[in-house]
């Protein structure tokens, strides 16, 4: 989805609400109009994008460089005693969209369901994708399927028959790529296998533009700073404003509601954002998540 001046509709038939991105109403007419709640979006604004990020099947918040794969030195900052369809069903009645479910390792698949349940076409969803269950997880109920690890072999190497054989699967419109990275010398590059093996693949102009002919949009966590709730790596979003054509995502380091508007500043409204262990949902003090939906709203 290109950026532009869109209506989000809210479509409050029955109990699950139903979300449209619509130009005109002439096919709606048979509705009272009371059945319909607007948001405008208008170019070029940073929109705050909500997350559920499941480890061990439960809803937590973990700094991202401290994942691996036994366990040890996992540093958690929040663990819900809300099941992830409380979320879920919360963003669907905040009318939030593009926020994404990720499954941080195994036993996550329940509450990934569950998750998507609550919210029908509401959430993207990530987390050991690949060609062979993408569809599934559309077919539960994700608007997206986000990926990032295996588009790579084991030593590192991006593997682009993998991506094209994705995008015949589910199509580009359903796909959304994680090059969440850390930063090499004076850039990046895309990191994998939960952010612990970093890749032969830099996050620069040329692969912005050449994977955005692949995707629907693009989801970058700063690894380096996610979950540590120290400042956002403004850098970085500086420059993924300047260079990413499709829709991005930037996650990490959030440590005040004002990042919101930094992000805005910095991106001129090209680059949303997730906010994580600062929010007050996920027993953070920084950023309240009323503010978030209001910010939205009032976009």
């Amino acid at each position: 989805m290109q950026r532009g001046r869109l209506t989000l509709c809210l479509v409050d038939v029955g109990d699950s609400p139903t979300f449209l991105f619509i130009y005109t109403l002439s096919c709606f007419t048979h509705f009272p109009l009371s059945t319909f709640h607007f948001f405008h979006f208008s170019p070029d604004m940073t929109l705050f994008r909500p997350c559920i990020d499941l480890h061990a099947g439960k809803v937590k918040q973990i700094v991202g460089g401290s994942l691996s794969d036994d366990g040890a030195g996992l540093q958690t900052n929040f663990e819900s005693d809300r099941p992830a369809r409380y979320y879920g069903d919360l963003y669907r009645k905040d009318a939030l969209v593009g926020g994404h479910v990720i499954k941080l390792g195994p036993d996550n698949d329940d509450a990934a369901h569950e998750a998507l349940a609550a919210y029908p076409g509401g959430l993207q969803l990530g987390g050991g994708i690949q060609r062979e269950n993408a569809s599934a997880w559309l077919e539960a109920g994700a608007s997206h399927v986000i990926v990032t690890s295996w588009l790579f072999d084991a030593e590192g190497h991006f593997r682009a028959e993998r991506l094209d054989a994705l995008v015949a699967e589910v199509g580009k419109e359903r796909l959304v790529l994680d090059l969440s990275c850390r930063a090499a010398g004076a850039g990046w590059v895309v990191a994998m296998n939960r952010w612990q093996t970093p890749t032969d693949l830099p996050v620069n102009a040329a692969t912005l533009r050449q994977l955005a002919q692949s995707c629907d949009e693009f989801l970058i966590h700063a690894a380096d700073v996610e979950g540590k709730c120290e400042g956002i790596d403004s850098r970085l979003v500086e420059f993924l404003g300047e260079h990413a054509s499709i829709p991005v995502t930037y996650a990490g380091g959030v440590h005040a509601f004002g990042d919101l508007q930094t992000v805005h500043d910095l991106s001129a409204g090209k680059v949303d954002l997730t906010i994580g262990s600062a929010l007050d949902l996920f027993g953070g003090k920084q950023v309240r998540y009323a503010d978030c939906v209001a910010w939205n709203q009032g976009r």
